[in-house]
């Protein structure tokens, strides 16, 4: 297949009149239209007005859509425990999967391919499943919880880590690799040290499964660490074995220079969420300076409950002019530094090699955008456009490891009924709401 428009090969590369070819699940070329549609002269030809690399969602919680919006105005701690836990700690197997399914075709729909997705303590099963069957790709992990957990989520530690290897054992791998896993204790909050301790062991037993939890996103969360173990939030992770290369956090707004050593020395990933950040009032991340030290910054939505959506592009457009006005300089995250977060910068975290751009050679993770729009028009920078004016709506093309998994021309999902996932999801939240 030959898919021909205006192309964003990655933050650095755009061809006005472009095209990439596609063979199987990888890109065989990517270019000028000119010299691609002479090399493969035979292909079938689509015609897109703008292609791009699918994004990369560098943490999200697929399984909260059915909660979106029933916790607003509340600070994080309050908002996890008293209503986005007990949400979770309700959904039966049928319903969790339903509130996977949700989150994957919101994302699919609107532009990202790969998620780092941290689910919940019961059924991660059945979002491995529901990712699986829906295409996309995906580093996910069933939640670890033996210490401050609600009624429902507690788990005995040997039983949280056991499930988690089984887990492991299951779906690590699955898909062709498009699957992978991430063990996911919540957060040091609510982790015993055994439990933290235990989630390193797991992970260095299986090549390449990471390690994925929040770090240091609100100030009493914190001083709740400190108070429990004497450090701070990121030297303690450090202490228990939760820093490295295959080592993501989310957030990591709060933290001092020498946690921010601590980061840049082990290679461990940050998630930026300013959306998220900002509706829970937890503060703004220092991501220039992490940056600047060489850390690898990813880019996620985090999920509905605390961003009520999961629509890359407005992420990418809160994520620069967040930036902007704490730092009072307009120079600040530009598009091409927020693009590589979205992009190159959350398949690095995620683990996934030859994801976040079109490049000869690399997987076929391809999105293309309607730009037949009046906020489309003059469109003078295609990478502009996509981190400050494009919207997931504008999304009318998904394609993962070269399968097409949305297509706005032909009926929108193409890998499950969306209208379904809908219909059962509103009747979740209705149970939900009682």
């Amino acid at each position: 297949m030959l898919l021909a428009g205006t192309v964003v090969a990655d933050p650095e590369t755009v061809y006005d009149e472009g095209a990439v070819v596609v063979a199987e699940d990888r890109i065989a070329a990517v270019g000028p239209r000119a010299d691609v549609e002479a090399a493969y002269p035979d292909h079938p030809v689509r015609e897109f007005d703008l292609l791009a690399p699918g994004l990369v969602g560098g943490h999200v919680h697929s399984v909260q859509s059915v909660g979106r919006g029933i916790a607003d105005d509340t600070a994080l701690l309050e908002w996890l425990f008293d209503h986005v836990l007990p949400m979770e700690a309700s959904l039966g197997r049928e319903e969790m999967r339903t509130a996977a399914e949700l989150g994957y075709v919101e994302l699919l729909e609107s532009g990202t391919t790969t998620a780092i997705d941290h689910l919940s303590v019961h059924h991660a099963d059945a979002a491995f499943e529901a990712a699986i069957d829906l295409g996309i790709r995906g580093r996910l992990g069933k939640v670890l919880m033996d210490k401050r957990a609600p009624d429902g989520l507690a788990e005995d530690t040997d039983e949280a880590l056991e499930s988690t290897e089984r887990l492991v054992k299951a779906y690590h791998g699955a898909a062709g690799g498009r699957i992978k896993y991430a063990v996911t204790p919540r957060f040091a909050v609510s982790c015993t040290e055994a439990c933290l301790r235990g989630c390193r062991e797991i992970a260095d037993r299986y090549d390449s499964v990471r390690i994925h939890t929040h770090a240091s996103e609100n100030r009493d969360e914190i001083e709740t660490v400190e108070a429990d173990t004497g450090m701070r939030n990121v030297e303690w992770l450090h202490e228990v074995g939760l820093t490295g290369e295959d080592v993501v956090l989310a957030h990591c707004i709060h933290t001092n220079d020498r946690e921010r050593e601590l980061l840049a020395e082990t290679g461990t990933h940050v998630t930026y969420c300013p959306s998220s950040n900002m509706k829970l009032a937890s503060g703004i991340a220092p991501i220039p300076d992490y940056l600047d030290r060489g850390i690898d910054v990813a880019l996620g939505n985090d999920g509905p409950p605390c961003n009520n959506t999961l629509d890359p592009f407005t992420e990418m457009r809160q994520a620069s002019l967040l930036q902007k006005v704490e730092t009072l300089d307009p120079e600040t995250a530009p598009a091409e530094i927020v693009f590589e977060m979205a992009t190159l910068g959350g398949a690095r975290a995620a683990g996934f090699e030859r994801v976040g751009a079109l490049r000869e050679g690399w997987r076929a993770d391809v999105i293309a955008l309607d730009t037949d729009l009046t906020r489309a028009t003059p469109l003078y920078d295609p990478l502009s456009h996509l981190v400050f004016s494009a919207h997931g709506d504008d999304v009318t093309f998904t394609m993962v490891d070269g399968e097409v998994v949305y297509d706005a021309a032909f009926g929108g999902l193409q890998t499950g009924d969306a209208d379904d996932i809908r219909r059962r999801a509103r009747a979740v939240a209705a149970e939900l709401r009682g």
